[in-house]
């Protein structure tokens, strides 16, 4: 088995944002949104989903900023009052689960070297199977139907 790490985002950089009203938001691309079910708004911060009622922002994130042509961004949400996921070794997020998956393998100077879709339940396979290339450096789980940046897996 090989190891791995996640890490949540940290909150601080987004706290402030929700100060900001719905137009200062939407002048920088952002929206404030309220989870209406329990899956559906998966934090980024707290790697777990949003309760309905929960307010969360959804925002764009540099997630992949190399200087390369793989330097990626994308949508992500972030819980109001999140608190950073302690980091998981070894253990995938719930949130990857139930849902259907991108998983793109990088190098480490950025470059992709693999791409999968798949089910969320077939992610810890597919994962290993990634790292068995000892070139993978990270691995970024992005939800394959809307989009979302999930998580980046880290080599350990």
């Amino acid at each position: 088995m090989h190891a791995y790490r996640i890490d949540g985002l940290i909150p601080e950089p987004f706290a402030a944002l929700f100060a900001l009203d719905d137009q200062a938001l939407r002048a920088h691309g952002m929206r404030r949104v309220t989870a209406d079910s329990p899956t559906g708004y998966p934090c980024r911060v707290s790697l777990d989903e949003a309760a309905p009622g929960e307010r969360l922002l959804l925002l764009t994130f540099e997630h992949h900023a190399c200087d390369g042509p793989y330097r990626a961004s994308g949508p992500i949400f972030v819980r109001e009052g999140a608190v950073r996921a302690p980091t998981l070794h070894n253990r995938l997020p719930a949130i990857l689960a139930t849902r259907h998956l991108s998983l793109r393998a990088y190098d480490a100077d950025g470059g992709m070297l693999h791409a999968r879709a798949l089910e969320g339940r077939e992610a810890e396979a597919a994962v290993q199977e990634l790292l068995d290339d000892p070139r993978v450096a990270q691995i970024h789980a992005h939800n394959a139907r809307y989009g979302c940046f999930l998580c980046r897996i880290e080599r350990d």
